[in-house]
């Protein structure tokens, strides 16, 4: 009996030991609501744009110099940096689709290049002829002169550019292309190697992607649509998409 006293006067003098990780977790779970409540006033694709503008560098500069956003800063006024901040990047995706336009016109290269554009950017498309040979990566020695213009486009604006490779979905099986992987991957390598080798832009503004068969812009039930998916497409993206590209000296 004595033991039993000892025993339930040690219990209640002391809460359970439990109980404090119960309340550190209900007090994290309690903030943890606060601040996405403090976000609802954002839009889905602004808090996305916040995320990738902004958090890198937890701050923002717009033309009339730094914006720091801190703890501080309200929703409205995020808001407020997030709308300038679209604005601009209209305005420099604007711009840089007249001055495409102007340039293909200019060194005569309709005809030998397509321009679209989408959520990424601008694209600037050509058919792999213009560029390789059939079930080869190395860049046609005429193919190098429309390049060396569009490299000339490239130096003077400040958005990422990513070279992308595409083939149809005839099999290729050589020792160097295992696979349409390989094959388009190793094109967009060519074109970004003599962006870099040749003009010297810098390469943490290029990247290379290769999509096999399986971003088809056509149906691949005929060569004149299976040439159609053979082609290169060199993507200037918008200044948003080109903030969220990886940052070197980020941590791991």
């Amino acid at each position: 009996m004595a033991r039993r006293r000892r025993g339930s006067g040690s219990s209640g003098s002391a809460p359970a030991s439990w109980l404090c990780t119960y309340g550190d977790m209900m007090s994290l779970l309690l903030t943890f609501f606060i601040l996405l409540f403090s976000l609802s006033t954002l839009s889905e694709n602004k808090f996305q744009m916040a995320r990738a503008s902004l958090a890198a560098a937890f701050g923002a500069v717009l033309d009339g110099g730094p914006v720091v956003i801190g703890e501080g800063t309200s929703p409205e006024e995020i808001e407020a940096i997030l709308d300038e901040i679209e604005k601009q990047d209209f305005q420099q995706f604007e711009e840089v689709r007249v001055a495409l336009m102007q340039f293909i016109e200019k060194e005569g290269l309709r005809g030998q290049i397509e321009v679209t554009d989408d959520s990424r950017g601008l694209v600037v498309r050509f058919a792999d002829s213009v560029l390789f040979d059939l079930g080869r990566a190395d860049l046609r020695p005429d193919s190098r002169m429309i390049l060396d213009k569009v490299a000339g486009l490239i130096q003077i604006i400040p958005n990422h550019v990513r070279v992308e490779g595409h083939t149809d979905d005839l099999k290729i099986n050589t020792e160097k292309f295992p696979s349409n992987w390989e094959l388009s991957t190793g094109r967009a390598a060519a074109v970004v190697r003599h962006f870099i080798e040749r003009h010297n832009l810098p390469p943490t503004r290029l990247s290379a992607a290769g999509y096999g068969e399986y971003r088809p812009i056509a149906p691949n039930d005929g060569e004149a649509n299976r040439r159609k998916n053979r082609r290169v497409d060199i993507v200037i993206l918008r200044l948003n998409a080109s903030r969220s590209e990886p940052q070197s000296g980020g941590t791991w």
